[in-house]
Parts: structure tokens; sequence; C-alpha cells
């Protein structure tokens, strides 16, 4: 791709009368050069069975052919239509609380035969339609896709199997899971229980993790559809989802993105993908600090080692995120500087009635431009600028944030605290890398790719395989620095507590052991209150940082440090304040040789280098303007001024500057 790719979601089956001419006038005005279409119209596009209709998406493709916009085209599995639920209720997913009723999306059982056959109609009709159309550069699978809390008698009895050719025995199962506890063993295969209410948290975890495997193998068997129809040049993607978090009081609709997802395993979906696709939604106003944008480069970039497609992402939204002036072109720009090669809104326009009515596009209820579309507009300019200098330039982090699906879940069966799960956890870590313009990848565990990092943090990494020990200690033993704490390297990847001394594994590696862990109160670590969580550590070769300071546990250390083979190690015995995990992090990258840049939120940096030349993007998420010092004499990307070494830039509220540098280093 040579452009930025840069436009909005578009739903002509939801318009109240026929404008395309019109928005596609505007939508190339704004700079717009692809939209997507049909993932979400199964009913449209098959309103019987077996009865397909193409209208809207011929009207959208010959649309996209007379205004030269490309066009992503959705498959629409997501959303099942009325006649294959009177076919076949079944296909509604079955729950821990019944199965689903009809009416919402993502309401179906992504392993029900008659769901699938359907399913596989529908695609081979839309690709076989569209696929040689020349407008058409790729297709998006489903829809944010997971398991939906599926625990119907289906995906059961196929979990079943996977446990049979996993152990071959009961007994090998009950072993590996401890199932004897409370009476949970089983015999003969026959007697394998419901696991709807399952208490065992192996078994549990077992179940979650099958579950997100039944997410992979649903999204592979599409891309395996599209292969047979796609042209070479035409690309597979996906949009990727985070977990959720509520920032209103009208519930989840009024969030943002946070943390990893749960209920789907974006490592494995990304294998089977020639394109990581990825939904961010963030704060907004003057809570938009550009974390979420952030964030999701970090793992979609590392996911493929190459740039990535965000799908979907907010114009207004709700009331709290319609943005103030400038924060529409500064999303554009933090997409671009977190390594994405475009950037698309959902939607284009507002829609009229039904569930989202009030989630608001780029155009509002009445169509006319208004502030954020025109701004909208200047992005676009800036976003055709930049396209072509982007070419050639690519990340390289030499920070790797370790992140774990299976922990993910552990934690939730056995949370730190109540108010501090798995993702509260890595976003604080992630957080403060942010703030402290350390850029990161999010490298998953099981990828066993750590050699290319000078430094690895690893924050709550309860289960942990063995094969992910190993290489942890062949990483540290080579010289790379490793920073992990509390409630990591405890169990075995069956979530089954380790009976060998605490950390399992790592105990010399990080040089402490404890076995005992406690709630702080009234305890401080270098005069800063410790918060949910602490393990009583014991050095052996390590050195500690801090002690707890308590009557008690004042003999225990806090956090240490320790020298193994060429390389370091920390490890933080509880959670810290912000600050304080800061303090930790800067030890760290000193021991790897990483300098630390003096700026820190709200003014954050990031960089591409293409071995000859450094881009450098400085963004000032704030209200106020900050001030910037240049690093050596850099050229102005989106300007002819040349600035010199030192030479200090102010940034405007919510301003940027795009710098290009001589020495890549």
């Amino acid at each position: 791709m040579q452009d930025f790719l840069f436009g909005a979601a578009y739903y002509d089956e939801y318009m109240p009368y026929d404008r395309i001419e019109e928005d596609m006038q505007m939508m190339k005005k704004a700079g717009f050069n692809v939209i997507r279409i049909a993932e979400s119209t199964w009913s449209t596009l098959e309103p019987k069975e077996n009865v397909f209709d193409f209208t809207h998406i011929d009207r959208m493709l010959s649309a996209a052919e007379k205004y030269g916009m490309m066009v992503i085209i959705g498959t629409p599995t997501y959303a099942v239509p009325a006649w294959l639920v009177r076919l076949d209720e079944t296909v509604l997913v079955e729950g821990r609380n019944g199965r689903a009723r009809y009416g919402y999306r993502q309401n179906m059982d992504i392993t029900n035969p008659t769901y699938l056959h359907h399913a596989e109609l529908a695609i081979r009709k839309l690709l076989g339609h569209t696929a040689g159309h020349p407008n058409v550069i790729g297709f998006q699978v489903d829809n944010e896709t997971k398991y939906y809390g599926n625990t119907g008698q289906h995906i059961q009895a196929m979990f079943k199997e996977y446990l049979k050719q996993k152990f071959v025995t009961t007994e090998a199962m009950n072993q590996a899971y401890g199932l004897s506890y409370w009476s949970n063993s089983v015999a003969d295969w026959d007697d394998f229980p419901d696991v709807s209410d399952v208490q065992n948290a192996s078994l549990g975890c077992a179940f979650e993790e099958f579950r997100r495997k039944a997410v992979t193998d649903f999204l592979k068997w599409q891309t395996e559809l599209v292969k047979e129809y796609k042209r070479e040049d035409q690309f597979i993607t996906h949009n990727l989802d985070y977990d959720w978090e509520s920032i209103g009081p009208w519930g989840h609709h009024d969030g943002r993105s946070r943390g990893l997802q749960s209920n789907a395993d974006h490592y494995d979906i990304a294998g089977n993908l020639s394109l990581a696709g990825v939904d961010v939604y963030h704060s907004s106003q003057k809570h938009f600090t550009g974390v979420e944008i952030s964030f999701a480069g970090s793992e979609l970039y590392a996911l493929k080692h190459q740039p990535y497609l965000v799908l979907e992402t907010q114009a207004q939204a709700f009331c709290e995120t319609v943005p103030f002036p400038g924060q529409a072109k500064l999303q554009a720009i933090a997409n671009a500087a977190s390594g994405a090669m475009g950037m698309m809104y959902w939607n284009w326009h507002s829609i009229h009635n039904g569930k989202e009515t009030y989630w608001k596009g780029v155009l509002s209820h009445d169509f006319r431009e208004n502030p954020t579309y025109l701004e909208i507009c200047e992005a676009g300019a800036e976003l055709k600028r930049l396209a072509p200098m982007l070419n050639g330039y690519e990340k390289r982090n030499k920070v790797a944030l370790l992140a774990d699906n299976e922990a993910l879940t552990a934690l939730h069966w056995f949370p730190v605290h109540r108010d501090l799960r798995y993702n509260d956890v890595f976003v604080k870590y992630y957080k403060a890398l942010y703030e402290m313009n350390v850029e990161c990848d999010i490298v998953f565990a099981k990828s066993l790719d750590f050699e290319r990092y000078d430094l690895i943090l690893a924050p709550a990494l309860y289960s942990v395989d063995e094969d992910v020990t190993d290489a942890l200690r062949k990483y540290v033993e080579n010289g790379g620095v490793l920073l992990s704490g509390f409630k990591s390297f405890v169990t075995d990847k069956n979530i089954k507590v380790s009976h060998q001394v605490l950390p399992s594994g790592m105990n010399d590696v990080f040089g402490v052991t404890y076995n005992q862990f406690v709630r702080p109160e009234d305890v401080t670590v270098n005069g800063v209150p410790a918060e949910y969580f602490m393990e009583l550590l014991t050095p052996s070769t390590a050195e500690a940082i801090y002690y707890y300071e308590h009557p008690y546990w004042n003999s225990y250390a806090a956090s240490c440090k320790n020298r193994y083979g060429k390389g370091a190690s920390y490890y933080i015995g509880y959670c810290p304040r912000k600050k304080q995990l800061k303090e930790y992090i800067a030890l760290a990258l000193k021991d790897a040789g990483i300098e630390k840049r003096a700026e820190e939120f709200p003014l954050i940096i990031k960089e591409r280098c293409n071995g000859k030349k450094k881009l450098q993007f400085v963004m000032n998420f704030s209200m106020e303007p900050q001030a910037f010092r240049v690093d050596a004499e850099a050229a102005g990307v989106l300007s002819d001024m040349i600035y010199q070494k030192d030479e200090q830039i102010v940034l405007e509220a919510w301003g940027y500057v795009l710098l290009c540098y001589d020495n890549a280093d």
C-alpha cells in the first residue's frame, strides 16, 4: 500500500434515503480513500434462505469505482437473520443463563453445524460476487469474534474429545487438574460432567482456553474460504478488539478499549491473517491521553512485525467522546505514529434507529458538515502528505511487555484483590511505560521471541509453561534484563500451583524466595503506601532495593535486583503505585543500556527508522501548550522548517510535530 488507508464503515442499507453520490463527494473532500461494507447485513444480503440480493453491495461497488474508492468486504456472519433462527434455534448460543434470544448481534454458537453450513453459503455467494471487483482490496472475516459465553452441548462435547486426545486416560487428566479435590475426579470418560459451573480452576481455565481456540478455528475456517476466491493482491484481516471498561453512568456502551481480550487469542488468530486489524475506542475530551491507541499499536505491530489496520475507531460516538478542537487530527496522527497503515471510523453516518442510534459517526443524523467532519478533512490532507514518507520505515522497539491469556484467565479465577485482576496489573505497567515515553512491543509469552529485546517486563505472569520459563532463564543468562513481580511464576500451564519454592523455576534467576503473602495494611515502601497485595520476599543472592516499612514485616524485602549469568533481573513483590513503578522501570532501563528520555506525558514521542533516517512524532496530549527540545538537527516532515539541536518547539493544546533526523540512531 502506497497510501494511508483513511475511511469509514458505510451502510447503504441503513440510510433513510438515497444519498450515495453526496456521501462519496463528502468522503473525497475528507481525503477518504476506502470504505468498509457488508459485515453486518446478512438479513439484507440473504432475506430468505438461499435467496440473495446484492442491490446495496452493487450500489456501493459502482459508487466506489466511480469515485476511485477502495473497498473492504466484511463477511456478514456476526449477526444472524431471523429465518435461520426459525430454521434451527440451536444456532443461538447457549450460556450459563440459558439460550440467547434473537435480536442481538453476536448471539450465535460459532460451532453449530447449521450456523456454519449457512454461513459458508452466504460467504461463498458474497465472495463470488465481489472478489473480482477491481476496487475490492481485501476482506474482513467476521467481526470482533469471541465465544459469547458458549457452554452448549455441542462445544462441551468438542471439549471432551479434545481432553481425550490430550490426556488419553482420565487418570492423567485427574492428576494434571487435581480433580480429586471435592470428589471431582472422573473414572470413565462417559462420566465427564457438564462444565458450565465447574469449580475447579484448572478445568475451568482449560475450558476457556478451548473456547478461545474455537474462536481461532472459526476465523481460520473463514480465511480458508476467502483464499479460494481472493486475488493475490487482496488481503485478509479481522478486527481484533479488547476488553471493555465503562467510563460513564450508562453502562458498557460509553466505554473504552482496555487490556487484553479475555475471550479470544490474538496471537493465534493473527497467525491466520495476512494483515492484522484492530478496533480501538478511547477516552476523549479532557481525558484524551492516547494510551489506548498506543496500546493497540504496541500489540498489533508486534503480532506480525509489520504495520496494521485500524478497522474501527470513534469519530464522535457518545456525549463523552465528541472530540475537542484539535483532537480528531491528533487521533489520526497518533494511530500513524503507533504503526498503523490505515484508520477507519465507525461509522460514516449516525444511524437513525436501533441499538447504536446514539453512537454517532463522522456525520450527525442530519448528514450536514459539522466541526468534527471539517477537522477530519484536515486530518485527511495531513495523512495524504505523510503516507509516502512512511514507506520503508519500521518500528524497532527494544522493550517487550509480556502478555499471556492463560494468566489472564487464571487471575479471573484467583484475583489478586477484588479490584485488581490481570488486566489491571498489565495496563498499569503499560501506562507507566507509555508515560515515560518507552516504546514497547506487547509480546505473547508463547511466542518465545525474546532475544530481539534488551528489556522484558513480565507482570502477573501467574501461570507459566515450562518452555517459557526456560526461554526467560536463557534470556537473562545471555545478557537480557527481566523485570517481573507479584503473582508471577506461581503455577504450571494447567493452573496447578507449584510445590517448588516460589517464584517457581525462577527463584535463582531473581535471587529471592517467599512462601507467605499478605494484604498490606499500614505498610509503606520508601514512604509510599503499598496497595492490594504483598509477598514477603527473602533475598538469597539478590540485593534488596527496598524493604517493607512496618513493625512486623520490615525484615522482608519489597523489591530486589539480582545478577544472573550475563544479565540482570528485578522482582517487585507488591503492587507499586505508578510513580514508584516508573522508578523500577528506570533502573531496569539503565541496566539494559536503554537511554530514558527526559520528556514524559503529556508529551508523547514515537519513532520509526529505515536504517538511515529516523521519523519522530511528538504529540501533546494536553489542554495546555507544551515545550519540546529537538534531539539533533532535524527537518519538519509536514513543513519546510529546519530545527537545530536543542531548539525549543512549543506545541499547542492537542498539537503535534513530525521530525526527520538523518541519523537513524
